[in-house]
């Protein structure tokens, strides 16, 4: 018994230390039967699409009756029409919605009366390093002899901007596809595909929640794979420290966004967004969802008070040449 266990352990995930919530061959067969139920009710709304006026192809997922489709923003990126193809080989057109490319999420919208199939939306964030999921996908494109090649790994990081990494190999198609737990619920997107597909980028659903209703409105802001010197981040024109409680102001250089908007030299702040900060990277994380001119509430601590302030983000190049000065 214990020798089989073994052998299927290793058939499921390449070793048996990454499988530690399954301890028997009835572990074995529920999880068999997990992943059997993804595939067979989440085919159906895993599409390719298609831009036929640029030659390429990725991939999405449907999740909502009335045809809106979750997908990588640079399987958009150039787009505003697309063509939708279903495993069964039906086709049908699709409009480009928005995209936060800071997250590599984007939004489709299916012309034409539904319902159409879809899987629910779940939350990347609740997932553990370790978790099984199912990744499936259109590697290189649609192809009518076969349907949605199924991958089934687990959760090897969870990064910043939410982004997850799994063992599930990937190829160019795949872009777009759908990450899904064993309820079927869609949690991730594939992004970028690493050369030796071993690991392999997912965006989280997570992060496409923050921003979900201005990529549903149609706004399309951010760089793919930004990082910290992209002229056109916003931020808020402080210098600051991370302390407990927050992040101390260590200069508010005058004709700052948040000089303007009353934050001085020596406040603590304690949130941005409504949500509490205490490092750069969570206030980055915050930002990929903002673009510079746009408002964000931002509360300070200053002489045993909370104070509320509004500040109107700026760019990252515009407020450089401020503290050059």
């Amino acid at each position: 018994m214990k020798r089989l266990i073994t052998i299927l352990a290793i058939a499921f995930s390449g070793t048996l230390w990454a499988v530690p919530k399954v301890e028997s061959l009835g572990d074995l067969r529920e999880l068999e039967a997990r992943v059997k139920s993804v595939v067979e009710t989440r085919t159906d709304c895993t599409v390719s699409l298609v831009a036929p006026e640029l030659g390429a192809s990725g991939s999405g997922v449907i999740v909502s009756a009335d045809g809106l489709i979750l997908t990588a923003a640079h399987v958009v990126e150039g787009s505003r029409e697309l063509t939708v193809i279903f495993p069964n080989g039906s086709q049908a057109k699709a409009m480009v919605l928005g995209a936060n490319y800071n997250r590599d999420a984007a939004m489709v919208k299916l012309i034409g009366e539904g319902p159409w199939p879809f899987a629910e939306v779940g939350d990347s964030s609740a997932l553990e390093v370790g978790d099984f999921v199912v990744a499936m996908g259109h590697p290189k494109g649609y192809d009518p002899t076969r349907r949605p090649p199924v991958r089934f790994g687990r959760i090897m990081t969870k990064g910043d901007l939410e982004f997850l990494t799994t063992d599930c190999t990937l190829i160019g198609g795949d872009s777009g596809g759908p990450l899904f737990d064993l309820d079927g619920r869609v949690i991730g997107i594939h992004s970028h595909i690493a050369p030796d597909r071993q690991v392999n980028n997912h965006a989280g659903v997570t992060g496409f929640k923050s921003s979900w209703k201005k990529i549903l409105a149609g706004k399309a802001w951010g760089k793919l794979g930004a990082n910290g010197r992209d002229p056109n981040r916003p931020v808020l024109g402080l210098l600051l420290e991370s302390e407990e409680g927050g992040m101390r102001v260590k200069e508010a250089r005058e004709g700052s966004p948040a000089f303007s908007a009353g934050i001085r030299t020596g406040d603590l702040v304690v949130e941005v967004a409504n949500l509490e900060i205490s490092d750069p990277d969570r206030l980055g994380n915050i930002f990929a969802d903002y673009q510079a001119g746009e408002k964000v509430s931002v509360m300070i601590y200053r002489n045993e008070k909370e104070e509320p302030k509004t500040v109107t983000l700026g760019s990252l190049g515009e407020i450089s040449k401020t503290y050059r000065r």
